[in-house]
């Protein structure tokens, strides 16, 4: 089996090589990633259960779908293949923000370059199993209680997505049209 190579980047998210994921992990080297946000018409947003066998965070609960671009492809085609492949869903994606963190969970570093893109969907995913547990839809105001409540149920980078996009987003949730 081949292994799964992320794409290294620089702090201004110029490729400076590649790394074999789990070792770029072990070693928190900056590594280019996407997340996404999908709302509904009911300006509901969509979240998703890691399911409890995910290498890191596994059962916190997370945005719709985030990963990493293989390195012959772009981070928005990425993102559209790997939706599909979690959760069922294809939409229209639109970047929206990028932003770098570092965070450490057990012996997994992650120091990404996290492209942030946004999409609507109205329905129900199809999830993958082996990569999620459970997912639900929930209005902002629920979520940022929950956020509030019980903060150690929820991936470090969503936390960090929602708040920066409450600061560029005034007007709570933003959505686009197709």
């Amino acid at each position: 089996m081949q292994k799964k190579l992320v794409i290294l980047v620089d702090k201004k998210d110029k490729l400076i090589g590649f790394e074999e994921k789990l070792k770029a992990h072990r070693e928190g080297k900056l590594h280019r990633a996407f997340s996404i946000l999908i709302f509904n018409s009911k300006d509901e947003i969509l979240i998703q259960q890691r399911a409890k066998t995910k290498n890191h965070s596994p059962g916190l609960w997370s945005n719709a779908c985030c990963s990493h671009p293989k390195p012959d492809e772009s981070s928005e085609i990425a993102a559209r293949r790997r939706l599909k492949e979690e959760l069922g869903i294809e939409s229209n994606l639109k970047e929206i923000f990028s932003f770098i963190y570092r965070a450490k969970s057990g012996q997994w570093i992650e120091h990404e370059f996290d492209h942030v893109f946004l999409g609507k969907f109205d329905g129900n995913p199809r999830p993958n199993k082996e990569e999620v547990e459970d997912w639900r839809w929930i209005n902002f105001k629920e979520l940022k209680r929950e956020l509030k409540e019980v903060p150690q149920k929820y991936t470090f980078w969503f936390k960090k997505i929602l708040n920066l996009y409450e600061n560029k987003f005034k007007n709570l949730p933003v959505t686009f049209t197709d």
